[in-house]
């Protein structure tokens, strides 16, 4: 016999679990580095100037992967809901 409840997805999930994941790794490579972590984020996000996150552990390369409008929101929605 067939399942016949439908399966439900959600893209919005992941992708905050995504984000999330490539958060936490960018925020311990710049803690591991001595960086203040919120400070260097910040300022990426404001200036999209990759020279704020250190290279350390691909760091780098990670956030130039996340859209900024996507996370911002994820952040905001995030503040809000806690």
């Amino acid at each position: 016999m067939l399942n016949e409840q439908t399966m439900t997805f959600s893209m919005h999930e992941d992708k905050e679990d995504e984000l999330k994941k490539n958060l936490t790794l960018i925020y311990e490579a710049l803690r591991e580095k001595g960086y203040n972590p919120i400070n260097q984020i910040v300022g990426y996000i404001l200036s999209e100037d990759p020279t704020y996150i250190t290279t350390y552990n691909n760091a780098r390369s990670v956030c130039r992967h996340i859209d900024r409008d996507e996370l911002l929101q994820a952040l905001v929605r995030n503040y809000l809901n806690s």
